[in-house]
């Protein structure tokens, strides 16, 4: 079973080149990797051609038309080395018989640690410190935080990750606000108390974004959700960039309805994230004006990058591998 990986950065192809050693002498005769560093499109979908599967990541384009030059190449498999698969067309790959496999968890402290650093770095403007203490400058003038202890935090989201920064952030002493149109019992057990979106925008001194992105709540933060919230909130948000309309984000900061806004991803990250541009002009003028002010920070969608992280992400890809080329279904598969 020959696997094309696209998008295949050099950590990818070590931890499932190391994952892939750790199988059976049947199971790694049974797959071949083939690693690409582009993006998968229906332009590049031709270097497919051969495979039995694609491998693909977040920002990779599994639309209509990528879908039906794949499968012509013969592809009957798109695994997705990621827990969403919004930007696969669940109805064209039904269509045309390609199953769609995903990572659903593979590993929800990795991502909730890093929108935890990414909160007390803003807070404590550390970005800050660090910048001027290499100058040999150590004023404290203009790092005033607050107290994290015995603040509100509120988690959109109560899945495996929104879970595992409730627990972090219960660790800090915080009061946990939530709002999941499916609450969780786990969450319910840790003392979060289940609200109405209204109320945990207009409540909470700290949100951190841990949903799925669905048609139903693109730009879930936007104009009418800063109107609700108070001075000074910090925003994170680790999830999807398309949860959050980055255009009214600036305002808020403007207007000091943010006191912090923390994105790992972004959205319009395609065009921008994964890729060295260090000696290009950014064409994002949105972008532009947000990374230019001080209490904003950008990580370019690594969040979920940890050793841990990674071994899981491949791990789970090859079952979902093994698992189709041997007719079974282990529950990774999705569909609408």
């Amino acid at each position: 079973m020959k696997i094309s990986l696209f998008s295949a950065k050099r950590y990818d192809q070590e931890s499932f080149e190391h994952q892939r050693s750790t199988l059976s002498i049947q199971d790694q005769e049974t797959l071949s990797l083939d690693y690409f560093d582009t993006t998968l499109d229906a332009k590049t979908a031709r270097l497919a051609k051969g495979s039995d599967a694609v491998c693909a990541f977040v920002n990779d384009d599994l639309g209509k038309e990528t879908l039906e030059v794949l499968s012509k190449k013969g592809i009957k498999l798109v695994l997705m080395r990621c827990a969403g698969f919004n930007n696969v067309d669940l109805d064209t790959a039904a269509r045309l018989g390609i199953t769609v496999s995903r990572v659903p968890a593979y590993s929800p402290e990795a991502v909730a640690e890093h929108a935890i650093a990414l909160m007390m770095t803003l807070n404590r403007r550390i970005h800050k410190a660090y910048q001027r203490t290499r100058d040999a400058n150590f004023s404290l003038e203009g790092l005033t935080g607050f107290n994290i202890f015995g603040k509100t935090a509120g988690v959109i989201g109560t899945g495996k990750i929104g879970l595992a920064a409730l627990r972090i952030l219960k660790g800090f002493g915080c009061k946990l606000l939530a709002y999941d149109p499916y609450p969780s019992e786990e969450a319910i057990q840790l003392g979060v108390e289940y609200v109405d979106l209204d109320t945990l925008l207009s409540h909470s001194s700290i949100i951190s974004l841990h949903c799925p992105l669905t048609p139903e709540n693109e730009f879930l933060i936007g104009p009418k959700a800063f109107q609700r919230m108070n001075k000074g909130t910090i925003l994170i948000n680790t999830s999807r960039g398309k949860l959050v309309d980055s255009q009214s984000c600036i305002e808020a900061l403007k207007d000091g309805t943010l006191g912090g806004l923390a994105l790992d991803v972004y959205e319009h990250e395609k065009s921008l994230f994964f890729e060295d541009l260090s000696a290009e002009v950014i064409q994002d003028d949105v972008f532009r004006r947000l990374s230019a002010c001080h209490n904003v920070i950008f990580t370019g969608h690594q969040a979920f990058l940890t050793h841990e992280a990674l071994q899981n992400i491949a791990e789970t890809t090859l079952d979902n591998a093994l698992a189709f080329h041997q007719g079974k279904a282990n529950g990774n598969e999705v569909s609408n």
